[in-house]
């Protein structure tokens, strides 16, 4: 626990500070953020040509670099062939020796999607009430903003902190491949981090501050069946010839129950802990009907039915499976009477958080190609496999410290629940540094939308949460050591 005379925030001062930057700096500059379609790699193969890497580069750094922090170091680091990475970091307090904290975000987006609403686009930032819509502001542009805006308002208030390695990569939602080039390029300069702060995480609600604490993993290919080398006529082959896609939906059935969404391979199944059938107990208990009721069900439509915590075990502790994407048929308007000779699925299996990824990768891989039907052409390609994250115990002195962080800004207590989504770079630093504290946060709350159309920033929950990280840092300087 922190003592009554460790140095602390002043919240009043704090939020101020925190308002003031956030309204008349931050929100401006993702405004531009937003508007460059700096997608990730795997979905703008040409990023490099194109330029819109750079320019997200240029923007950030380039803000950055005019914080009023002392001794702030900054560096584009960029390996040959890979993606760049922005490599930041601040000294601490000579008490503090080389202890470090490591706070982590990413400028890469996810692609456009349809449906977004009248008046919204992706590439079209729009400040609407509390709401700044567009692709990536959320997920999560404003990291690298908020991590030195926290150390800006230490700095002003002469509060004292341990050394700051702040790290902004362009290859997360591509599966941060090239990260660990980067991790071990600088590993030297990272140091050990005893403290990571990651603000790419989601949030039950607006209302608290939320820190995650297991993110699932994930499986990702594109499942092809072939039958035909040609298209033919319908009326000639349907009854002879078996139709790609009912080929496709029964491998598919070997995988997932398709009347329960039940993953059926024990393998990709794993046993939940104790803690957290607790933690997702009491997130039912906070969020209860909000839990599946941030989704946009069309009119009579509903979610999985169980009890609100089961949900929540269902999206962060069980596989599930999605498919995003479909090629082999044509649009509507350009479907003829055709039997087609080829259908594909993209696959998105996510995977429990202690499930190897590359293990679980090579199961589905064999389990869909084994003994296809009417001697089809069947594959998995492109099978890749992330591996989940689960965090260590919560040391006392962070548990309170994100408790009291959550009562001064949002004026409710804290919350801890794991989340569905993969962010590989928490599994790779969870390897490498098992002794670390983890804050995994983020403002990815209800209707946020991240990966889909309408996606927003909520700028509230951004400068309280900005505010949050800084009273952290106070408190981590000063916890008790073993």
């Amino acid at each position: 626990m922190t003592s009554a005379t460790d140095p602390q925030v002043e919240p009043k001062a704090a939020l101020s500070l925190v308002e003031r930057v956030w309204d008349t700096e931050i929100v401006p500059t993702l405004i531009d953020y937003i508007r460059i379609p700096n997608k990730s790699p795997h979905f703008d193969p040409d990023w490099h040509a194109n330029g819109h890497m750079q320019k997200a580069v240029d923007l950030i750094a380039g803000w950055c670099r005019q914080r009023p922090l002392p001794g702030l170091q900054l560096e584009v680091v960029e390996l040959p062939g890979r993606t760049p990475l922005i490599y930041m970091e601040l000294p601490g307090d000579a008490s503090a020796g080389d202890d470090t904290v490591l706070l982590y975000g990413h400028l890469d987006k996810q692609p456009e999607m349809e449906g977004w609403r009248a008046g919204l686009g992706p590439w079209e930032p729009v400040l609407d009430g509390d709401r700044l819509y567009g692709r990536g502001g959320a997920d999560d542009g404003y990291a690298a903003f908020a991590s030195l805006t926290a150390l800006q308002v230490l700095t002003d208030q002469g509060v004292p902190h341990a050394r700051c390695v702040v790290l902004i990569e362009g290859c997360e939602e591509s599966g941060s491949f090239d990260l660990p080039f980067y991790i071990e390029h600088l590993k030297d300069r990272i140091g050990t981090p005893s403290l990571v702060v990651c603000l790419d995480s989601g949030a039950g609600d607006y209302e608290r501050l939320w820190n995650t604490t297991s993110l699932r993993g994930m499986v990702g290919g594109e499942l092809s069946v072939e039958i035909l080398t040609e298209g033919v006529h319908s009326g000639d082959a349907s009854g002879v010839v078996p139709d790609s896609f009912r080929i496709l939906r029964s491998v598919l059935s070997r995988l997932e129950d398709e009347q329960t969404g039940r993953i059926l391979p024990r393998e990709l199944h794993a046993d939940i802990p104790e803690q957290r059938l607790t933690q997702a107990q009491r997130s039912a208990d906070v969020l209860k009907t909000r839990a599946t009721g941030r989704f946009p069900f069309v009119k009579g439509a509903g979610p999985l039915e169980g009890p609100t915590a089961e949900l929540i075990l269902n999206r962060t502790w069980r596989p599930a499976l999605a498919v995003t994407g479909a090629g082999g048929l044509p649009s509507l308007q350009s479907a003829g009477n055709v039997l087609r000779p080829r259908t594909a699925a993209k696959l998105s299996l996510r995977l429990p958080p202690t499930v190897d990824g590359d293990q679980a990768a090579a199961v589905v891989k064999r389990l869909l190609e084994a003994d296809p039907p009417y001697g089809a052409r069947v594959t998995f390609s492109g099978a890749e496999g992330v591996t989940g994250w689960n965090a260590p115990p919560v040391a006392d002195w962070l548990e309170s410290s994100v408790a009291a962080a959550s009562e001064v800004f949002f004026g409710k207590p804290s919350a801890a629940m794991g989340e569905g989504g993969t962010i590989p770079f928490m599994g790779m630093l969870g390897e490498a540094f098992p002794a670390a504290q983890f804050l995994i946060t983020g403002v990815l709350g209800p209707e946020s939308n991240a990966h889909g159309p309408n996606e927003f920033l909520h700028v509230p929950t951004g400068k309280r949460l900005t505010a949050c990280v800084a009273q952290v840092l106070a408190a981590h300087l000063h916890r008790p050591r073993s």
